[in-house]
């Protein structure tokens, strides 16, 4: 049987959340308000800081899908399109590109499985290298229109599913797999697999690594994927811009009511 290394991406592939890349050209285009571009940027700084709990992502899912309803996705595609030269690179740790590199080498499948919408992770991973993706998708009808439902969200435990899934498929041994990540959300994806590894890892994550003896480290140093993206454009990616409001006013509302 094959072997792979799972990765989760944001905060473990990616050095901050991959959601948030055009939020000021969506703005600009008025598919965003100004109190949800505010939001995105508090984001961004709580999520570096903190990352996000169980219930924040879980109402961001919800949010998310009353947010993006009926918002054409090729007008999504096209305004990336003219407006990605605008845009900061997320950044990447060159750690984890070493691991990665270093599973190719011998041999192991290397597949990025992100609760971030596919949109989003498909061609980000194609300038890592990366071909293999599992990610939350969202669907469109027949005119091309976000219904506002999510097809597939890949967190917590169907995360973990979606990789036994893929495994029986593909005839990949998860007892001699690999699994990285930050978040104790991620904890079904880790027990998953005989290797995981825990990758720059909140408190509660950390806590259950070393209760279980589980393997941690830590990355910091980072390379920019500006100069790779500025010559394509990364579609759908308005979907992942509203995860980042959804999960600002979730964390703003939760440090009020404490």
């Amino acid at each position: 049987m094959k072997e792979a290394a799972f990765f989760d991406l944001d905060k473990t592939i990616i050095a901050k959340s991959s959601t948030l890349a055009f939020t000021r050209p969506m703005f600009k285009a008025g598919l965003l308000s100004g109190s949800t571009l505010a939001k995105a940027g508090v984001a961004q700084a709580y999520y570096q800081a903190f990352g996000a709990d169980e219930d924040q992502l879980t109402r961001a899912k919800e949010e998310l899908s009353a947010l993006t309803k009926g918002w054409s996705k090729a007008e999504v595609e096209a305004l990336v399109e003219e407006t990605v030269d605008e845009v900061v690179a997320p950044y990447v740790y060159a750690e984890a590109l070493a691991i990665i590199d270093d599973h190719k080498r011998v041999g192991r499948r290397v597949i990025v499985i992100s609760a971030s919408p596919e949109e989003i992770v498909r061609p980000l991973c194609r300038y890592l290298g990366i071909d293999e993706v599992i990610a939350s998708r969202s669907a469109v009808d027949e005119e091309g229109l976000y219904t506002g439902e999510i097809e597939l969200y890949a967190y917590g435990p169907e995360k973990a599913q979606a990789m036994i899934d893929m495994a029986k498929e593909e005839g990949i041994n998860l007892a001699l797999s690999y699994a990285y990540s930050d978040s104790i959300t991620d904890l079904p994806m880790l027990a998953a697999v005989g290797h995981p590894v825990v990758v720059n890892p909140d408190d509660q994550l950390m806590e259950e690594a070393e209760s279980r003896g589980w393997e941690v480290k830590h990355f910091k140093s980072t390379i920019t994927l500006r100069d790779k993206l500025s010559s394509a454009a990364v579609p759908g990616a308005a979907v992942a811009t509203g995860i980042a409001a959804v999960l600002a006013y979730w964390a703003m509302r939760g440090r009020k009511d404490n």
